[in-house]
């Protein structure tokens, strides 16, 4: 049986949590009375509909990019909670084209959302969680992060690169009571493709509430043991 009162009066922050991934996560944990610390660019648009069971919610702008702002990010979170139970780096972006014809502008910005926000997050908060000897830190990868697919040149690059992060984050900080998990989805039904075309059929995809389910119950494991990493597709595999 799976045991969500685990969850009551923890602290978990989750960044990229806006829209798509990381705000489902956030609604689904709201209903087991945690304390939710939201991040994103975007934060002012968010919508607390759905929130209501939550112990609190804060929500808090920043940018996974700038190492200024995840520190502050980081600095005001422990300020006013004392301690972090749960980092979910979900913060992701993605613009896709073949190597050849790519923008170098474009590159960059995926290398620096979504493999150095996540690097930076998983710095400080990682640290926090050394110092108390607890905590749980989830990496959203992707199946563009196992595998090469044409056209997503940038995107599988930093994607890979989350995860062999996520692999030496497991071996530096298992041994001091925290445990990190790379989730990796294949093609999620959310705001990520809104502007990207062409797309997959979205009715094949994986619906962000399935995701969403799958993220807490890596979150409510028995204590002997730790998932390393879980990778969830649609029904047809790759789309």
């Amino acid at each position: 049986m799976f045991d969500f009162e685990k969850l009551r009066g923890k602290t978990i922050v989750i960044t990229g949590a806006s829209r798509g991934i990381g705000y489902e996560t956030a609604r689904q944990l709201a209903n087991f009375g945690t304390n939710l610390v939201l991040g994103s660019r975007n934060i002012t648009n968010l919508s607390l509909e759905g929130f209501e069971r939550a112990s609190s919610v804060s929500l808090v702008e920043v940018d996974v990019s700038d190492e200024d702002s995840v520190k502050n990010f980081f600095q005001d979170t422990v300020e006013k909670y004392g301690s972090v139970d749960v980092l979910i780096n979900s913060a992701g972006t993605g613009v896709f084209a073949s190597i050849l014809e790519s923008d170098t502008q474009d590159f960059d910005m995926m290398i620096s959302v979504n493999l150095k926000g996540t690097y930076l997050c998983s710095k400080y908060f990682g640290k926090h969680m050394m110092e108390q000897k607890n905590g749980r830190i989830l990496n959203i990868v992707s199946i563009a992060g196992i595998t090469a697919i044409p056209g997503c040149g940038g995107y599988c690059a930093s994607k890979f690169g989350v995860l062999g992060l996520t692999r030496v984050l497991q071996a530096e900080l298992r041994s001091h009571g925290v445990y990190v998990s790379a989730v990796i989805p294949g093609a999620v039904n959310s705001k990520f493709w809104d502007n990207i075309e062409p797309k997959p059929d979205i009715r094949k995809m994986i619906s962000v509430e399935t995701l969403a389910k799958h993220i807490i119950y890596l979150l409510i494991q028995p204590e002997d043991a730790s998932i390393d990493e879980v990778v969830i597709t649609p029904p047809l595999g790759i789309l």
